[in-house]
């Protein structure tokens, strides 16, 4: 062999290695990188959360707004639904572009993994409550050099339904708490197979009952929202749930669908935004 054809197929060794995970990062199919177009001028993180709550290890997705470097900017936890995708899900272009209007009230983001349907609570396969409470948040205000006093947590469908279990009790940590098109069912027989182990966990993880026992108190001064498309199937647990609450849901036009969120996020962040930036702790 030649020493050029030697030089050709080392290149592509090297290439070919490179690409099965020797210490570079690949990149699947819609996923935003920094300093694409996508990215609205965020700066994109990644990292992994070796969680003992839930006896995994869980990628984590972040974005530190355009002109945000060296702030120490609030915290918006956002959540995602059931399904793959994950931390991805909602770290999309529209994402970034809505975050990008807010201008220098932005704040942080984090999008971490909840596995494929985890609910957010605790349950035999993990604590996915503390998970968010006890390792998601403290590293993302580490790296991302977030205000820990300023911390709003929100998510769609499972991520909704989530935000509120992950926050109950706990709403002192909060400045916000925002669930869309949130997955509340009027009663266990209905809940969809995997979201809860069985009827007692659903029990013990029922957000509506405990907001009907006690009404917003078990989130305490944490600013609250709720809403879901007009044809949404979890209409009437969002209602009965805002009911509870006693605040009132919004239903724009939509169904419960990647559609929807992505038209209602520029909504859903200026309500982050604002709360955050009156929030006093």
């Amino acid at each position: 062999m030649t020493g050029r054809r030697r030089a050709i197929a080392l290149a592509l060794l090297v290439v070919a290695l490179l690409g099965i995970g020797w210490g570079v990062r690949r990149f699947a199919p819609g996923e935003v990188k920094t300093g694409s177009a996508a990215a609205h001028g965020a700066t994109i993180v990644r990292y992994e959360i070796r969680s003992r709550r839930v006896h995994g290890t869980l990628p984590q997705t972040a974005a530190i707004p355009r002109g945000a470097a060296g702030e120490r900017r609030p915290l918006l936890v956002f959540l995602h639904g059931r399904g793959r995708g994950g931390e991805e899900s909602n770290s999309n272009s529209d994402f970034f572009a809505a975050l990008d209007d807010l201008g220098d009230r932005a704040p942080v983001v984090v999008f971490p993994n909840g596995g494929t349907s985890s609910y957010w609570h605790h349950r035999a396969g993990g604590d996915w409550r503390r998970y968010v409470l006890d390792e998601v948040i403290p590293q993302a205000v580490r790296r991302l050099h977030a205000d820990p006093r300023r911390v709003a947590i929100g998510g769609v469908s499972m991520g909704g339904y989530g935000a509120y279990a992950v926050a109950s009790n706990d709403a002192t940590r909060f400045c916000a708490v925002g669930g869309h098109s949130p997955a509340i069912w009027l009663r266990a027989g209905d809940s969809a197979a995997g979201a809860f182990d069985d009827a007692r966990d659903y029990a013990r993880n029922d957000v509506l009952a405990l907001a009907r026992q006690g009404g917003s108190g078990a989130w305490e001064s944490a600013e609250l929202w709720l809403d879901g498309g007009d044809a949404d199937p979890f209409r009437a647990g969002t209602d009965a749930f805002a009911t509870a609450l006693g605040i009132r849901a919004s239903h724009p036009e939509g169904e419960h669908e990647g559609d929807y969120w992505r038209a209602n996020y520029p909504r859903y962040l200026r309500f982050y935004a604002g709360a955050l930036s009156r929030c006093r702790r």
